[in-house]
């Protein structure tokens, strides 16, 4: 753990009058750090768009499966994790250290909520090494500088991007910052991702309404977007199969996993 980056015990303190998204996200995963706003405004979405549970387990177990693959069959051992949101139990670097002690991690986010509960990131094998870092996605060349205390950039790494693109409401912006933190990593380095869709496919018509009165009442705003918008975000790469599929789906351990409307994929830079 690098000293320059652990965080401090003065750190802001969370807004508990609104719902945050870090601590919603956590309620409909069934954890515990989370408030009644939270659970409120959690219980009404999940009222409007009842598989929204059902998103946040899949997106999970999706990170997991990907980690796996990644550590176990393709011999990835570097992680640079941003927008890790909290703790919780089998963390990037739990999974991967538990396959590999060697392996690096950086966790990536800027939410005092989550920089409060941070400290839960920094175990790591003595082979191996955690960070955390606080850090805005919308800052990319400072994200990777910063990493680089952590993690050999010469050598590929695998960028998490799991639900934190869907924050960055312009897509042009988001495109750019994807396009600015692979530019930055060598050949044979991974992007992990996942983002919300409203597309009817994935029955993804129900996050419109949902998500419009999550930005009447929760904080931070958040975006859907379609197939072709999330499919940009991957140009230049070359997909993992499955390619891009619902995260459900995508290298699914039982053979008919409900389709949820969030999209997920692994691809590798050429």
């Amino acid at each position: 753990m690098s000293e320059a980056q652990t965080p401090s015990s003065d750190s802001s303190r969370p807004n508990t009058a609104v719902a945050h998204n870090a601590r919603v996200w956590n309620y409909w995963i069934g954890g515990k750090d989370n408030y009644e706003v939270d659970r409120a405004v959690g219980a009404q979405v999940a009222g409007m768009f009842p598989v929204i549970r059902d998103v946040a387990r899949a997106d999970r177990e999706f990170l997991g499966r990907a980690v796996r693959h990644l550590t176990t069959d393709l011999g990835t051992r570097q992680f640079l994790d941003i927008g890790t949101g909290l703790p919780t139990l089998d963390n990037t670097h739990e999974i991967a250290q538990r396959i590999a002690p060697e392996s690096r991690i950086v966790y990536v986010d800027n939410d005092p909520i989550v920089l409060a509960h941070s400290r839960k990131l920094l175990t790591s094998t003595p082979e191996g090494a955690t960070d955390y870092m606080d850090a805005d996605v919308h800052h990319p060349e400072t994200i990777v500088e910063r990493a680089g205390a952590t993690l050999d950039l010469d050598r590929p790494v695998a960028v998490m991007m799991l639900g934190i693109l869907n924050f960055v409401l312009d897509t042009d912006r988001a495109q750019d910052i994807v396009r600015r933190v692979m530019a930055a990593v060598p050949s044979g380095s991974w992007l992990v991702l996942t983002h919300p869709t409203t597309d009817a496919e994935l029955g993804g018509e129900g996050n419109i309404a949902a998500m419009r009165f999550w930005n009447e009442n929760a904080t931070p705003p958040i975006t859907a977007r379609s197939r072709a918008q999330i499919t940009a975000f991957l140009e230049g790469l070359d997909l993992l199969d499955p390619g891009l599929v619902s995260c459900a789906r995508w290298r699914a351990e039982s053979d008919s996993p409900a389709l949820v409307p969030q999209f997920g994929a692994v691809a590798v830079k050429p």
